[in-house]
């Protein structure tokens, strides 16, 4: 079988892949205990479950407006403007099966064969390869630890060029948890100004935000930031709503109806019925919101306090989202030896830094219970120990 020639340069999801591996070995007995996947282990919060349940008993069951629920995008937009300061009306919105199809699809609107896209590394290891299937080129600037993983306004001008349509920007980070501050993210948006490119500002943890952090969209910065800034977000991680799959994006009139037109030919609307639950969690109380984060509060405070008492670990510490990149230069192993090793030996999976576009770190996903937590970094410190006397 002949495959198109396009698949040849897309690089499969190690994420996707150890989890995999970790689920056949839970399917087998073994008590695995998984750092690898980003989704909150919480239920879906009540009301937004009986607000889609009575959707779908009020017969919303119906193709729907492929942009989206009129009352789900004035919510979207509601959202923006009062928490963003994002001067978005619900016609610059459209509703996407996740974040993920909204990045891929903005991707796939702006990019010709040959258009160049900014790319920070460590990145979430998707946006590449939407690049690639647009015929688009990544371009990836490394970032260090010993710079927290950001990106500098100098960097992000040495790597433009007359290619360059697009800069992705995602703070809170995957994987880093790093969060960029409002006078950073201030620079970053006037070396976009001053260049004339697209900002895409994947903003989906925003919510999750520690020790005094606070989140800055790009495009609220200033009027010429915003009409060159892309907002990409969801529902996903803030309301425990992954199986969902409903995300959005927020940009220019012209850019979202040329992204419907993509939708209306893929995909088409998102499931009706759930997007009542999506406008239960914007048009209700946030509780719900300040509940998990004060659960992720204290399971962050825990992995912290784990890894800096094990020998040769190390991390940046996360102001948001609920991942650690753990250093493991130290030991010597290359990220994908050590997470397979790690998974065969002690039963714990992580992503090898490898599949972020930074080799020499491991991430780990905290979005799961203190106990569990507790027990894995136990086998994670019994795992280095024993490789250390090898």
């Amino acid at each position: 079988m002949k495959l198109a020639a396009r698949l040849g340069q897309v690089t499969p999801s190690v994420t996707l892949i150890i989890d995999a591996k970790a689920k056949a070995m839970k399917a087998e007995g073994i008590d695995v205990i998984s750092f690898s996947v980003g989704e909150p282990d919480f239920e879906t919060p009540t009301h937004i479950r009986a607000a889609a349940a009575a959707a779908l008993e009020g017969g919303k069951t119906r193709y729907g407006a492929v942009a989206g629920e009129p009352r789900l995008r004035e919510a979207i937009a509601h959202k923006l403007q009062r928490d963003n300061q994002l001067a978005y009306q619900p016609e610059n919105v459209i509703v996407t099966n996740g974040g993920k199809q909204s990045l891929y699809n903005v991707i796939m609107a702006l990019i010709d064969p040959g258009d160049e896209v900014i790319i920070p590394a460590p990145y979430w290891l998707s946006y590449p390869e939407m690049v690639k299937l647009a015929g688009g080129t990544p371009v990836i600037v490394p970032t260090t630890a010993e710079a927290e993983f950001k990106i500098t306004p100098e960097q992000l001008k040495q790597a433009i060029t007359p290619r360059t349509k697009i800069f992705i920007f995602n703070t809170p980070s995957n994987p880093t948890g790093i969060v960029y501050t409002p006078d950073e993210v201030r620079a970053l948006a006037q070396v976009v100004i001053d260049h004339d490119i697209w900002a895409i500002s994947d903003e989906i943890y925003e919510k999750i935000l520690y020790d005094g952090a606070t989140h800055l969209s790009i495009g609220a910065v200033s009027p010429e930031a915003f009409e060159r800034t892309i907002v990409s977000s969801g529902f996903a991680k803030t309301y425990a709503m992954t199986g969902w799959r409903i995300g959005f994006l927020a940009a220019p009139v012209p850019l979202i109806k040329a992204v419907s037109t993509i939708q209306g030919h893929s995909t088409s609307n998102v499931c009706t019925f759930a997007q009542y639950g999506a406008i239960a969690a914007y048009e209700n109380s946030q509780d719900c919101v300040k509940e998990m984060l004060a659960a992720f509060t204290e399971r962050r405070k825990v992995i912290l306090a784990a890894l800096n008492s094990i020998p040769g670990l190390s991390c940046p510490i996360p102001n948001g989202a609920f991942y650690i990149l753990m250093d493991i230069r130290k030991t010597g192993m290359k990220s994908v030896d050590f997470c397979s090793a790690l998974l065969e030996e002690q039963q714990v999976a992580g992503i090898p830094g490898i599949a972020f576009g930074t080799e020499g770190f491991v991430r780990l996903s905290y979005a799961t219970d203190v106990e569990t937590i507790e027990h894995g970094m136990e086998r994670l410190a019994t795992f280095v120990k024993s490789h250390g006397d090898r």
